[in-house]
């Protein structure tokens, strides 16, 4: 009977190990875990620099043409008649009083509509184009300064010239036919100025000296 104690307290520690079991799966209480898997890190992306843009080239200068044509017209002071003829970006002028001065120049017309002419003696003219009909400028003949501003001709007016030999003379002829049919030259023989005698600017027929010639157009 004295070995029975033993016996009773190991009975009695499975009697209680099974109670706390019983309890455990009654109440669902589980061990939990304190340990927490980090979600993973997210990388930072290298910052994008923003992508250069080159600037926009430059815009070209503005080009202001000049329409091809003659040109014709008096000077401000009424003391002579101009004529410019353009072409191909081209211009040839000829300033003239009908008397004696005169003058034949020559030069390009720049993108901005510009003209600067020259020729004989240190003569120049400056010039500019005004919408798409006229031309502004002042040219530089002998001690002389005259500011002009011409329109483009019609039918009939503009400029004319006529070189050729006449009784053993030369002959060197410049005409401005204006728009009102008023004509403005210089007939030189051998060098010596005159009035020039008047062209039909139909045909440019002219006579000099008794012998007919021909005084055609002039174009750069």
């Amino acid at each position: 009977m004295k070995r029975s104690g033993p016996l009773l307290t190991l009975l009695a520690g499975l009697l209680v190990g099974l109670f706390m079991l019983s309890l455990n799966a009654t109440t669902g209480e589980k061990s939990t875990s304190s340990y927490v898997k980090p979600s993973p890190s997210t990388k930072a992306s290298p910052s994008t620099a923003p992508a250069q843009t080159s600037a926009p080239p430059s815009p070209s200068p503005s080009r202001t043409s000049v329409p091809e044509g003659v040109y014709t017209g008096r000077t401000d002071d009424d003391s002579s008649a101009v004529a410019i003829t353009v072409r191909d970006d081209k211009a040839i002028a000829y300033v003239c009083d009908g008397h004696n001065i005169e003058s034949w120049l020559q030069g390009d017309v720049k993108d901005d509509g510009s003209l600067r002419l020259t020729g004989k003696g240190g003569a120049s003219l400056d010039g500019r184009v005004k919408g798409t009909k006229e031309i502004r400028g002042t040219a530089h003949v002998g001690s002389g300064s005259y500011a002009f501003t011409i329109g483009r001709a019609k039918k009939s007016s503009g400029l004319y010239r006529a070189n050729s030999t006449v009784a053993g003379a030369k002959i060197e002829g410049g005409w401005i036919v204006l728009p009102d049919g008023e004509q403005v030259g210089i007939l030189k023989r051998d060098g010596k100025p005159a009035p020039a005698p008047k062209i039909d600017p139909e045909t440019g027929a002219v006579t000099v000296d008794g012998q007919q010639l021909t005084a055609r157009p002039v174009t750069p």
